[in-house]
């Protein structure tokens, strides 16, 4: 089906192919928030994709009223519509549990967004939480939400998953590997590489000059190679290349007060070199409002960084916080893409 704009208005709003996530914990209810939410919807339009009767079922947890049409040809102009896939009964939800059927559920939701925005139809793609057994359980290759990602568009560039609060990004040169193996992956090439991709995303969602803080690896950055040699031999030489380039890099500095300088001296992102070394820090910053933003794939994709939260599922206690600034995150970078499209035009 052809999707189409309705008035000029509706060009100046993104479309967002919103995903519910897993149906045994809080993304029902945060789905049913989010439709409701007037600064989601003064931002941008939703395309809710999922079952109507697990949306139902979450706005009567999260205390709301739904009045939502049905994806037609013609797009509205602003507001949310619903694609309903009519692909899971509440009965056979299974709350609080990672099940097949859940992992089914989101990964066909999943993938129907990435589709929509894949064919020109939405502008970027957000969802609420996932939880990854489940989508194992669906799909046994499902690594991440990236590998996924890659399957379904026959992606074959370099994308990487970010971590963002309103006032600072969290970017890592490696993410879902054993601790052990982090210091044998890291190399100059790799972090240049990855400061490159930062600077795109951070560029993306509008901001001009990006200023980015680097991590050591090893306590007090290796204190001179007392504690290590990998922020001498690996670390330093990769934000020296990167200066040479003209890029706002500095460090590398102790990963311990990194984040604390990153706010104090205006940067914009810290470049973490592990999953955790960022993500603690983020968390503790910003567990409501924490954002995970998947970078240099076609389209923004946008998710609250926290999870399923199965032990509150079905309490109304979800707080709507970093859903709606993921969709508002997406949303402020597909309006930057579009302006960039437009200027490169012109």
């Amino acid at each position: 089906m052809a999707y189409q704009m309705q008035t000029q208005h509706a060009k100046r709003c993104p479309i967002i192919a919103l995903a519910m996530g897993d149906p045994a914990g809080i993304s029902p209810e945060l789905t049913a928030r989010l439709a409701k939410d007037s600064i989601v919807l003064e931002a941008a339009r939703l395309v809710i994709i999922g079952d109507r009767r697990i949306l139902e079922k979450g706005a009567s947890v999260a205390g709301v009223t739904l009045d939502i049409p049905p994806l037609e040809e013609q797009l509205p102009a602003h507001g949310a519509v619903m694609l309903d896939l009519a692909h899971l009964a509440p009965e056979d939800v299974k709350q609080g549990h990672a099940t097949p059927a859940g992992g089914a559920f989101a990964t066909q939701n999943f993938r129907r967004a990435l589709e929509m925005a894949r064919d020109g139809h939405a502008d970027a793609v957000c969802f609420t939480p996932f939880n990854k057994q489940a989508m194992r359980y669906a799909w046994p290759d499902y690594d991440d939400e990236i590998r996924f990602v890659a399957d379904v568009l026959g992606f074959t560039g370099k994308a990487r998953e970010f971590n963002v609060l309103e006032n600072i990004w969290n970017a890592r040169v490696t993410s879902h590997v054993p601790l052990a193996q982090v210091a044998s992956l890291l190399s100059e090439e790799r972090i240049v590489d990855e400061l490159a991709l930062t600077r795109t995303c951070l560029e993306q969602s509008g901001i001009g000059e990006p200023r980015i803080a680097v991590a050591g690896l090893n306590p007090h950055a290796g204190d001179g190679g007392s504690f290590g040699r990998e922020e001498i031999d690996i670390i330093a030489p990769a934000v020296e290349r990167a200066r040479a380039r003209g890029w706002q890099v500095g460090g590398p500095f102790p990963a311990d007060t990194v984040f604390l300088r990153a706010i104090r001296e205006g940067f914009h992102a810290v470049l973490t070199m592990y999953h955790d070394q960022g993500q603690i820090a983020m968390k503790m910053m910003g567990f409501d409002s924490g954002v995970t933003m998947l970078g240099g794939l076609p389209f923004p994709i946008c998710t609250p960084a926290h999870g399923t939260a199965y032990d509150i599922a079905g309490q109304g206690r979800a707080d709507i916080g970093a859903s709606r600034q993921a969709l508002l995150l997406a949303a402020r970078m597909a309006e930057q893409s579009k302006q960039t499209r437009t200027q490169a035009t012109h």
